[in-house]
């Protein structure tokens, strides 16, 4: 059994396909229901974000897997498969496991280090665990997500990565302005996590005036009400709505997520007409990927500071150094599960085996008895322990060195080999591997605080599948 991971997030797709895909707590339970139904999946879990919703499967069969999750989350979208396609990616096996520690662990995430992606996890387990969706394979999986996560956490800096690029940025923005941004006026374009670093980050600077916009105004109303509320002169504005306002602001910043450039070379244009040379526009581009058109640096009275320009800083360089000791330990957390995994998978072979021979021991033993009948108790006793002595001998070294090598990769092939050898039949190594009770157990975190097609054809089976360049 294998996870196969399909999901759509903000470096793959345009807020508008992760709005259609988007699964509330309501339709979750539906859809897992039907990915259930499907022969080839055994246990699911739906991880559903405003930045990404993703579907791990525990499955049998990876094009039959693949086929049943296109299809539900086409169904659920309303959109056809070939249009999810352009925005999914894939992950297969190991890959699969080593994106869901990425993602508990903040990297993956629109602001880098952001704790609240281990709690929607969490709630994705517990959600997964009680329509009785996750069994052995996604309980594991999803307790050491939640143990890789709160390592990084506790181990790194990574928390405040994202608060160090918001803050690099502003500083070359006041340097700008004669190295102060008070009474300046802002925009700021984009209204989630990095959005409301960026409005903290401006308020404390002493900004003027602020503009939040955002292609959902209710989000950008929200966070201008909660600007408003910690003192800041804020007001919202719709989409349509940007170049007025950015031709009336010294400083835009943008972090929307989006996927293409969401300001064109014309809203440069517009914003400046008017403005002389006293008045010149700075843009801090947070985007992954740029949010502003490459174009625009070149218009005279811009200045454009990009997150390529930005991680040169040293203070951002300090964050980027915090990601790289959190993906080293994604690395070892990940090494470390695989080898445990490869180890249970071996373990019900090297039982069956052991099983196997006590039952010759015993049998050969009714033969002795029947032969020999005039063996008295000690004389009995004693050639058992004999011949059980052999047999565990000869097995000793064999099953210990089987074990060692299933930790290694392709140790699976071990295991095949035992069964091949000593004609051990998959009922017999079933029947000793008892499913893990879930049901009792919980989570021992509390934390609270180019791309691969969706259709089967193209996806080779036993490899991982690589995520659109971001």
């Amino acid at each position: 059994m294998s996870v196969l991971l399909v999901g759509i997030s903000h470096r793959s797709a345009p807020v508008a396909v992760l709005e259609r895909v988007a699964i509330t707590d309501t339709d979750r339970p539906k859809l897992t229901d039907k990915l259930m139904a499907s022969g080839s999946i055994s246990e699911v879990m739906v991880v559903s974000t405003c930045n990404r919703v993703e579907i791990y499967a525990v499955v049998d069969a990876f094009h039959g897997a693949l086929t049943a999750v296109g299809e539900v989350l086409g169904e659920h979208s309303g959109l056809e498969i070939a249009d999810l396609t352009k925005h999914a990616y894939v992950r297969y096996s190991e890959a699969a496991v080593e994106h869901l520690f990425a993602v508990a662990s903040g990297l993956d995430s629109m602001v880098i280090g952001e704790q609240q992606i281990l709690g929607q996890i969490r709630s994705a387990y517990a959600a997964s665990d009680g329509q009785q969706a996750s069994g052995r394979v996604m309980h594991e999986l999803a307790q050491q997500a939640l143990r890789v996560g709160k390592r990084v956490h506790s181990e790194t800096g990574i928390d405040s990565a994202g608060a160090s690029v918001v803050s690099v940025a502003l500083d070359r923005a006041a340097e700008t302005f004669g190295g102060s941004l008070a009474g300046r006026k802002a925009v700021v374009l984009g209204a989630g996590a990095m959005g409301g670093l960026a409005v903290a980050h401006l308020g404390r600077a002493g900004i003027g005036g602020l503009t939040i916009v955002n292609r959902t105004r209710e989000r950008a109303d929200h966070l201008a009400e909660n600007a408003v509320s910690n003192g800041i002169a804020a007001t919202s504005v719709a989409l349509e709505n940007l170049s007025d306002a950015v031709a009336e602001a010294d400083i835009l910043i943008t972090c929307t997520g989006a996927v293409g450039a969401v300001v064109s070379i014309a809203d440069a244009h517009l914003a400046l007409v008017g403005r002389d040379a006293e008045h010149p526009l700075v843009i801090c581009d947070l985007g992954l990927p740029r949010d502003v058109d490459a174009a625009v640096a070149q218009l005279p009275g811009i200045t454009v500071f990009d997150m390529e320009s930005l991680q040169r800083d040293p203070a951002a360089g300090a964050a980027a150094n915090d990601a790289s000791a959190a993906r080293e330990i994604v690395s070892s957390e990940l090494s470390g599960y695989l080898a445990g995994q490869r180890l249970a998978e071996v373990t019900p072979t090297v039982t069956a085996l052991r099983q196997r021979a006590a039952e010759v021991v015993e049998g050969e033993l009714l033969r002795l008895e029947s032969r020999l009948p005039g063996l008295d108790s000690p004389q009995r006793d004693e050639v058992a322990r004999t011949v059980r002595r052999v047999v565990d001998k000869l097995l000793h070294s064999p099953t210990v060195r089987v074990k060692q090598l299933a930790s290694t990769p392709g140790g699976d092939s071990y295991a095949a080999a035992l069964r091949e050898l000593f004609e051990l039949s998959p009922g017999s190594v079933d029947a000793v591997a008892t499913p893990m009770e879930i049901g009792s157990l919980e989570l021992v975190d509390d934390f609270t605080a180019s791309r691969t097609d969706l259709r089967s054809d193209s996806y080779p089976g036993g490899t991982a599948g690589q995520e659109r360049s971001e």
